[in-house]
């Protein structure tokens, strides 16, 4: 069967893009590697617990905000949300002294200002930056550091501000400050929890997807694209099965989508080499912990720790973990007690890079030793926040970069994909139209990370195919 469209990868943006399609009257396969669809939005199950990977929170759900509109068009509105502590829907502690991050622009400047008294003005003029967020033409070539530091005086303000952009990665001398601002601008307007895990939202676009018509591959790991006259025609898989279609979108890291591309003359050399010489941005080492019955109560909202006020270089300090997040999974059973507890931390790349030719299961107890060595850091940390934690666990689980990288194939484990650069930004962020007119690609490695950044990517995917559909 030939198929409108194939889909490769099934991630939030290839769900979003397969969804929409189907629903418009395409044909649609998707094709996932993994035993199951979403990502790393699906959650995995040890024993009678689902833990989350890569979903924790989620910001601008109310009307009128960003992903509001989005979310209702997707269905995924209908999903338990709970909307996070308007008083500090963050909690940043710096230093044994904590900071909330409250709702809303005015409050959020507000709040802080009564720290920073001589701060008041900056932050208003902070928040209208947040409020009126300029395109991505008129500060993706501005750097967030030297915007924040220009503008603030007080450098422990810059860190807290800085604090809960660990769902991205900060990178001092070239992250964008258009990068930065969307990070924090929605999650100031609200913040929610899913109240369950990730796979609500993946079971939620799924179902949507098989309703229209869909077909979803799980277990089918692309190997090559194979090309006619300078268009993909078809997606040949392992088990030597073969999908062939009219248009393809790519969920996958754009380093190994073009690698399955093997004909000589499609893509320029010059192109290879600027797919092959992007950055990527770190992994997360996370643990994931189940804590006794009845010992600690819900906190609605997430705690982030750090050691000292170096929020941008922490990642470098050696000598123990400098910095955590943690988040607490929304008690499903009624009590008012959190059993599932997740830490996480970045890490770079050479942290792991000794094992990096191996496989799950088979990385010896220098590696095990490793893990369990940072998750004790990790809980010795958020004691800061949370005294005793240490002595309410029931169970641990751990999670490296090489853990994500197995998963998901990104490179090096890259929690967040390609590296955004506020010197080279026509280099580092991507179109969803590639070299390959039937060839478009999704996912956070394009414009911006997150949720946000991915849902608002594959519906700019979608428009590029639909015009192509019309060409067609």
């Amino acid at each position: 069967m030939k198929y409108d469209v194939v889909i490769i990868g099934s991630g939030l943006g290839g769900l979003i893009c397969a969804r929409q399609l189907a629903r418009s009257g395409r044909s649609v396969v998707m094709l996932e590697r993994q035993h199951q669809p979403g990502g790393c939005l699906q959650s995995y199950r040890r024993g009678e617990l689902e833990f989350d990977t890569g979903l924790h929170y989620v910001g601008g759900l109310a009307e009128g905000q960003p992903l509001h509109d989005a979310f209702e068009t997707l269905g995924l509105l209908r999903l338990p949300w709970q909307r996070l502590d308007a008083d500090g829907f963050d909690r940043v502690t710096i230093g044994r002294q904590t900071f909330p991050l409250a709702e809303g622009f005015d409050r959020f400047a507000e709040t802080l200002g009564g720290f920073f008294p001589q701060e008041r003005r900056a932050l208003e003029r902070f928040v209208r930056l947040l409020r009126h967020l300029p395109p991505m033409q008129e500060c993706c070539q501005q750097n967030a550091y030297d915007y924040l530091t220009s503008l603030f005086r007080d450098p422990l303000l810059i860190n807290v501000l800085s604090a809960a952009a660990m769902r991205i990665e900060l990178r001092r001398e070239s992250l964008p400050l258009f990068s930065f601002a969307h990070a924090l601008s929605s999650y100031v307007q609200s913040s929610w929890r899913l109240v369950g895990s990730g796979n609500l939202i993946v079971n939620s676009l799924v179902s949507d997807i098989k309703a229209a018509g869909g077909d979803i591959c799980c277990d089918t790991e692309v190997k090559r694209l194979e090309l006619k006259d300078g268009m993909i025609v078809a997606a040949c898989c392992s088990g030597d099965r073969v999908f062939e279609g009219s248009l393809f979108i790519s969920d996958v890291h754009p380093q190994l989508t073009f690698g399955w591309i093997r004909d000589p003359g499609v893509l320029k050399g010059l192109f290879r080499r600027r797919i092959g010489a992007l950055e990527n941005t770190f992994g997360m080492f996370t643990v994931s912990l189940v804590l006794k019955p009845g010992v600690l109560p819900y906190f609605n909202h997430n705690k982030y720790v750090y050691r000292k006020p170096n929020v941008w270089t922490f990642h470098e300090d050696v000598g123990g973990v400098g910095g955590v997040m943690v988040s607490a999974r929304v008690p499903e059973d009624g009590t008012p007690y959190v059993r599932q507890i997740d830490l996480l931390t970045p890490m770079p790349w050479f942290l792991w890079q000794h094992w990096s030719d191996t496989t799950v299961g088979q990385r010896g107890h220098l590696y095990v030793q490793q893990k369990e060595r940072l998750a004790d850091e990790c809980i010795l940390l958020a004691e800061w926040v949370i005294p005793g934690l240490s002595e309410m666990v029931e169970k641990r689980y751990t999670s490296s970069p090489l853990t994500w990288r197995d998963y998901s194939l990104s490179p090096c484990g890259s929690a967040f994909g390609v590296r955004k650069n506020c010197h080279a930004p026509l280099l580092t962020i991507l179109s969803p139209k590639t070299p390959i007119p039937n060839l478009f690609l999704t996912g956070q490695s394009l414009v911006l990370h997150g949720l946000e950044g991915v849902t608002k990517t594959a519906l700019s995917t979608i428009e590029a195919v639909n015009s192509e559909i019309v060409k067609l």
